[in-house]
């Protein structure tokens, strides 16, 4: 029996330098495009080390914001870190999120689709916690092209190794790219479903 390969996020001080500088970079962007008005509840599904649910305190001035997660290990991170009374931390699954129908005013999920085994079923979840009219998004790394440090790192790793082609993320994500990810949000009856790329720089 060969066993499935099976993606592992759970220690939040080997994550942040890693990929934490950057997604705070990206939340920035993402947080103000949102446009949510002030005062509003924010969920945030795959929260992990909370980078997004810091952004989102900081600039969006949110009632409350709820972040779901689930890795024990970045659910103890965002806790220990994120100390915003506002704020609180919850291990759960996005494909069967544990919060009431028509919870929230803003659902969102930061580089946390591709990993989701069921994403079709994340989505509608989202949507599901979402209040009419909410609004409910998503951003995800370009690691086909636009994410340059990683896409260097797969590039060297499959020239080193060629069998390293089958772990390549830039294959294995088909949401890397526009069309994708904009069918899997209107195939879960989502309205007004935009792309748009961001672009961050150290």
């Amino acid at each position: 029996m060969v066993a499935q390969r099976q993606d592992v996020w759970a220690s939040g001080n080997a994550y942040e330098p890693y990929v934490g500088r950057w997604s705070r970079l990206v939340a920035r962007q993402f947080v103000t495009w949102l446009g949510v008005p002030p005062n509003k509840n924010w969920l945030d599904v795959g929260c992990g080390t909370g980078a997004l649910c810091e952004v989102i305190l900081d600039s969006a001035s949110p009632r409350q914001v709820n972040g779901i997660d689930p890795s024990d290990g970045f659910v103890s991170f965002a806790r220990h870190n994120v100390t915003d009374k506002r704020a609180t931390f919850q291990v759960g699954d996005a494909q069967k999120l544990p919060v009431a129908d028509g919870s929230f005013d803003a659902v969102v999920a930061g580089l946390v689709m591709n990993f989701i085994p069921d994403q079709s079923k994340a989505i509608s979840e989202m949507k599901r916690a979402s209040r009419p009219n909410g609004i409910v998004g998503a951003y995800v790394w370009d690691y086909a092209s636009g994410m340059q440090m990683m896409r260097y790192f797969w590039d060297a790793a499959v020239a080193l190794n060629s069998s390293a082609a089958s772990l390549d993320e830039g294959q294995r994500f088909p949401l890397c790219h526009p069309d994708p990810l904009a069918t899997l949000f209107q195939d879960a009856g989502l309205a007004d479903v935009t792309v748009r790329p961001i672009d961050v720089y150290l």
